[in-house]
């Protein structure tokens, strides 16, 4: 990596970071950009729209020795909350269709319309209700098709340790559901 001289953009961002007043007035300056940014583009949600901003001086923070210097510190941050606000999109697409999927599973059977948009609320709320770890061994086994093995392996979980896991979310989803494990 190149030294850095005093006019660089980069020995700008490296003492912005080695001085906390510095930081926070730089960080007082950009910040309300950066969410103005990601609120444009995330359908006016405040929530989201701060989740990612701090996400993005979360980022900045752990990479700015990174930084090379050929933007300006500003358009880099731009850049990571365009990633983070992709990720973010990318996320939910493939949340709700794995939630398609399960109500799929469930509406099989089921003719009339109605019941069908019925149906599907009830696997989203269903889903919700399980605990975290449940609910992302769940989906990767039942919704995505994983073996117990890989969806071990993705959770860092024993095999053991995911087929009870499998079983107890088993359980709950289908106690949130109203039917029996059986059924």
């Amino acid at each position: 990596m190149a030294r850095r001289g005093p006019g660089d953009r980069g020995a700008g961002l490296e003492a912005i970071f080695a001085d906390d007043a510095t930081f926070v007035a730089w960080y007082d300056q950009v910040m309300p950009r950066v969410y103005a940014y990601l609120f444009s583009r995330c359908g006016g949600d405040r929530g989201l729209a701060e989740e990612l901003t701090q996400q993005v001086f979360v980022e900045a923070v752990a990479s700015h020795e990174r930084f090379d210097g050929r933007a300006e510190p500003l358009t880099w941050l731009i850049g990571i909350g365009r990633h983070k606000l992709a990720d973010h999109f990318r996320r939910a697409h493939r949340d709700a269709r794995r939630h398609e999927r399960l109500a799929l599973i469930k509406m099989t059977s089921v003719a009339d319309p109605i019941a069908r948009a019925d149906a599907y609320n009830d696997v989203r709320r269903a889903l919700e209700q399980l605990p975290g770890d449940q609910r992302i061994a769940f989906v990767l086994r039942i919704v995505d098709g994983l073996s117990v093995r890989d969806v071990a392996a993705i959770t860092r979980r024993s095999e053991d340790a995911t087929e009870s896991l499998l079983r107890r979310a088993r359980t709950n989803f289908d106690r949130a559901l109203g039917t029996t494990a059986d059924a």
